[in-house]
């Protein structure tokens, strides 16, 4: 049979004249262990996610609450959730089918947490996905009703029958503590009465060792009844050794016995001061103060030395104990100060004015950066760990609030837009047969300078939209071309001067001649007028390869290359909107690019907190460098075109 449990810490000798049988607890000691249980055995890994927290807080308030934890569920096997994460909902309601059917419900508890924990976060996912759906198939979130869950149904079905029969079990159990109440107060009515039998010595002592073992087998007591019902066992066992004129040989064949048992405890509890399993020396240092108070009285010389050997060992392991729990408590506090200091980043995020794409964008992502640091962080103590956690939701999912609602009014823009632009190519497609070349000519370039007005529109319709309006505007200008190539004889000449040109430029040593050369050349092909519209691209191709060759023989370098082909598109550029435009376009890419790499250099600190930093950091640091190489090629390019610009202002 079981014996009495109780949480030991330091143990303290109670008034009386045998104070080796007797172990009590201090108040404040017993408030220690009972608040420092739970924070061991139901503190989760550091790498738990807070996927497994919404999965907890999403189990229990659909009424999946097990309750406060038993002495026996104690003793029960962890289960890990790895063994879990593979299995589909259905398995998992299947395994906790079968664990109900064949396992004792006392044992079942640490697996029933981990299965409702791997199947609500299966759910959860599931439901997400769906809200997710509905939402982008144009529904209202605030009218989402998620489809009921069979595997979830069932799961709550087969919990009302475990938690129905756990409550049975503990029941029992309570009702057999009052038994046993009842028969260990009749022993210490027996042995009050041994005290005034008239029966030979032989067989009272015989009796007495009868109750004893009837003590001992006796089980459970209620926890409130332990303390007082021991010290009056004690109290009387006392009497009777004292009161009674027994054999002293018996006696002393007794208290050698007692002896030699008590002398194995003290072993037995030095030798757990040096286990490495706190909790574990703690829960059987228990089991051998239970055995300490079964066993007799041993021989006055002995039981003070004994006595306090056992408790200078139970001291050390107690006071191991509760130093292992106070650094829980203070790594807990620490994830809670680190947790808190998260939040308020999470929150300043919606204080932020956010204005653009570009805006929300970069604040998700930080938004993002700020969750995955979370992850890294282990649970703040319990009467905390709700809160914080449903501080941090609450900061992120106003986040994501405000967001779908600034992208939904960013949807309803570009639906106005689309419509906008669908009129525009209406008009240029009813303008692209016209021949009043001048009138239809105004009317395209008014439409054009429309278009680039009108705001963005959704991704999947910008691409074909667009191909359409330029269509439109391509073949209008497309018969123009071909109309004015017909009665425009000039470009027939243009043809004949620059194709002498090109063998003049083939002919030449550009070597000698170097970059200078190259540029008269480029100024004499861009003083020729237009050549007809079927050889302009043939002859364009064929000019920019003999140019390309002329710079390949200067410079091999792919990056001067590119400039000197840069240069000559920009010496081709006429006028000042063309050159200040693309001057615009590369000086927006420099302010996008520095951008980007002061966000790169940021996220360096996020990285540094994280698995497989200097990887990470090595990384981030290549494409910063490769960032800063562009943009300095851009720079240069903007150089260029100021420098053409000032050029034709000169010609001018």
């Amino acid at each position: 049979m079981a014996t009495e449990k109780i949480n030991l810490t330091a143990p303290t000798e109670p008034v009386g004249n045998n104070a080796e049988d007797t172990q009590t607890t201090t108040t404040c000691a017993t408030e220690v262990a009972a608040e420092q249980r739970p924070l061991e055995e139901s503190t989760p890994s550091m790498s738990e996610t807070f996927a497994e927290e919404e999965a907890a807080l999403a189990a229990d308030a659909a009424g999946l609450e097990i309750g406060e934890e038993t002495a026996e569920e104690q003793e029960a096997a962890p289960v890990a959730g790895d063994d879990l994460s593979n299995m589909s909902e259905s398995e998992l309601v299947a395994l906790f089918a079968q664990k109900i059917e064949s396992e004792p419900v006392q044992t079942l508890r640490p697996v029933v947490e981990a299965i409702k924990i791997a199947l609500y976060k299966q759910h959860r996912a599931h439901v997400d996905a769906e809200r997710k759906a509905f939402i982008e198939a144009g529904g209202d979130a605030e009218a989402f009703v998620a489809t009921p869950d069979a595997d979830e149904q069932r799961f709550k079905e087969l919990f009302a029958v475990y938690r129905e029969a756990r409550d049975k079990h503990i029941a029992m159990i309570e009702a057999d503590k009052e038994k046993n109440l009842k028969i260990k107060l009749q022993i210490i009515d027996e042995l009050k009465e041994l005290i005034n039998s008239d029966e030979t010595m032989n067989t009272t002592f015989a009796r007495f060792r009868e109750l004893q073992t009837k003590w001992k087998e006796t089980g459970l007591v209620p926890q409130q009844n332990v303390k007082d019902l021991w010290e009056t066992y004690n109290l009387h066992v006392e009497n009777f050794y004292n009161f009674i004129k027994i054999n002293k040989e018996l006696r002393d064949l007794d208290l050698k016995k007692n002896y030699e048992v008590k002398l194995a405890l003290c072993e037995q509890a030095e030798a757990l001061a040096l286990e490495s399993q706190i909790v574990e020396a703690f829960r059987k240092l228990q089991k051998l103060h239970d055995e300490w108070r079964e066993t007799g009285p041993v021989a006055i010389e002995f039981k003070e030395s004994l006595w306090e050997r056992f408790k200078e060992a139970s001291s050390r392991i107690n006071k191991r104990h509760q130093e292992h729990f106070e650094g829980i408590k203070a790594e807990q506090t620490k994830n809670l100060a680190l947790k808190s200091e998260l939040c308020e980043k999470a929150e300043a995020l919606l204080s932020q004015p956010l204005l653009s794409r570009k805006d929300w964008n970069k604040a998700g992502d930080e938004l993002l950066e700020i969750q995955k640091v979370w992850k890294t962080i282990g649970y703040a103590p319990k009467k905390d760990n709700n809160r914080i956690y449903e501080r941090f939701r609450a900061a992120c999912d106003k986040f994501f609030e405000l967001k779908r609602e600034y992208y939904a009014g960013q949807k309803s823009e570009m639906e106005q837009n689309l419509l906008a632009k669908q009129e525009l190519c209406a008009q240029a497609e009813a303008l692209a047969m016209s021949d009043d070349w001048k009138h239809a000519t105004d009317e395209l370039i008014a439409l054009q300078a429309k278009w680039k007005q009108t705001g963005a529109v959704a991704r999947r319709h910008s691409d074909a939209i667009w191909k359409r309006f330029r269509a439109a505007c391509d073949k209008f200008f497309e018969r123009k071309a071909e109309h004015f190539s017909a009665i425009d004889s000039e470009h027939e000449e243009n043809l004949k001067l620059k194709q002498a040109l090109l063998e003049e430029m083939r002919a030449a040593d550009i070597k000698a001649g170097g970059f200078d050369l190259v540029k008269e050349f480029q100024r004499r092909w861009s003083q020729i007028g237009f050549v007809p519209i079927k050889h302009k691209d043939a002859l364009q191709k064929e000019y920019k390869a003999v140019v390309d060759a002329m710079f390949a023989t200067l410079r091999s370098s792919e990056r001067d290359r590119s400039m000197n082909r840069f240069k000559e598109r920009v010496s081709g550029m006429k006028g000042g909107n063309q050159l200040r435009n693309e001057r615009e376009k590369l000086y927006n890419k420099v302010r996008q690019m520095e951008q980007d790499i002061a966000l790169l250099e940021n996220n360096i600190g996020f990285f540094s907190k994280s698995k497989n930093a200097e990887a990470l950091i090595a990384d981030v640091r290549e494409k910063i460098e490769r960032s800063k190489r562009e943009m300095a090629e851009l720079i240069e390019k903007v150089r260029l075109i100021d420098m053409e610009e000032s050029k034709q202002q000169g010609e001018a």
